[in-house]
């Protein structure tokens, strides 16, 4: 059974090489495993193949854990003119005239009071800020929760301050930013020995 100038072996007229009766394309053949993304040894991976997780802290988190010591040290400088401005106020309401009214003794006790309460929350928010800038080396989720729930409360309270808080609206918005990225994720999730 020769068809005339083509190959004995080859299929009938009217067939497509490769394909025998009854035969669909890509059967009969051995088909190749795909590579591990591990790589082919246990420990060793792929050259040019991602990483299934990152090794090296990402530049995105790398600038986040630098705005977080930033807004600590602009903290810092605050407390110190809140302790600065408490000093003033405590100065004041002891020199008091003695025809100074109860109103204006109970005015200084109030400016008192809401600098004692702006202090301590400078003195809240700027630990919190060195903690978690610390902890991003080896920090898991509640070290990535912590820093998007330190941003979006960083963003409401300076926009109290606006004029003077604008600095701090902007660093808490990029913090949360690159804290919230896919690989800012990757960072977070990856698995510590």
């Amino acid at each position: 059974m020769s068809y005339p100038n083509q190959n004995p072996y080859g299929p009938p007229p009217g067939q497509q090489p490769g394909y025998g009766p009854g035969q669909q394309p890509g059967y009969g053949y051995p088909q190749q495993q795909p590579p591990s993304p591990y790589g082919p040894y246990p420990g060793g991976p792929v050259p040019g193949m991602q990483q299934p997780y990152p090794t090296v802290m990402p530049g995105g988190v790398k600038a986040a854990r630098v705005m977080l010591f930033v807004l600590a040290g602009l903290n810092l400088i605050g407390l110190v003119l809140a302790v600065m401005g408490l000093g003033g106020v405590s100065k004041a309401s002891h020199n008091a005239s003695p025809y100074a009214g109860e109103d204006d003794i109970m005015a200084m006790n109030i400016g008192k009071g809401l600098l004692i309460a702006v202090i301590v929350i400078i003195v809240v928010f700027s630990a919190a800020a060195i903690t978690l800038a610390v902890q991003f080396a080896n920090g898991g989720k509640g070290v990535r929760v912590g820093t998007i729930i330190f941003g979006i409360a960083n963003i409401m309270l300076s926009l109290f301050t606006f004029p003077i808080g604008l600095v701090h609206t902007v660093l808490g918005i990029l913090v949360l930013v690159f804290v919230s990225k896919d690989d800012g994720n990757a960072w977070f999730n990856r698995p510590r020995y």
